[in-house]
């Protein structure tokens, strides 16, 4: 099955101090590098949704699209986005803060959602699910607009509206660090 990858960076990075954490620099490049050169080998098609930047984000090559919702509304609005773009039929997520992400994510997602006919798959660790980390059908995309449109956010509220795999990642937990803080960015250096 054909799969559009999408990383997240639409945020305004708070937590880091207002800086756009993708462009960050872990090891000299900006972590969205680091998240492109680990997820790109696993989809057919990668995009970036970005709210700002979007010239810096672009230079990695792959195509930048903003949220079509206004105002900043999380990652929900980034993966409505994804869905609406994406050029295959399975959209897979992740951060652009997550550098370390697992190189057998999307394999190991898809496997869960054809096996279990789910309509969305996530990884977990440790019973903690990681709901940016996740792949979906492009089928959803009037539903996920409609819960949008109807003011809401909480990405768990939406999931909990599908039929969800849970696809657990034990053995890889600390692929799913997200660099949020400059606290967690010396930490992961």
């Amino acid at each position: 099955m054909k799969i559009t990858g999408m990383i997240l960076a639409g945020g305004l990075g708070r937590r880091m101090g207002g800086v756009d954490k993708g462009l960050v620099l872990l090891h000299g490049k900006p972590m969205v590098e680091h998240v492109a050169a680990r997820f790109a080998p696993q989809v057919d098609e990668l995009l970036i949704n970005a709210n700002q930047n979007t010239e810096a984000y672009a230079r990695l090559g792959y195509r930048v699209i903003p949220d079509a919702m206004t105002g900043y509304a999380g990652p929900l609005a980034g993966l409505q986005t994804g869905l609406a773009e994406a050029g295959r039929e399975l959209v897979a997520t992740v951060p652009c803060d997550s550098p370390f992400l697992p190189d057998d994510l999307v394999i190991r997602l898809e496997s869960a959602l054809q096996a279990q006919d789910a309509q969305l798959a996530v990884a977990v660790t440790f019973d903690q699910p990681h709901p940016v980390f996740c792949l979906c059908r492009r089928d959803v995309l009037p539903h996920l607009t409609a819960f949008l449109d109807n003011g809401g956010r909480k990405i768990d509220a939406w999931y909990a509206t599908l039929r969800v795999a849970e696809v657990n990642f034990d053995d890889e937990a600390d692929a799913f660090m997200n660099i949020n803080t400059p606290q967690e960015l010396d930490a992961a250096k």
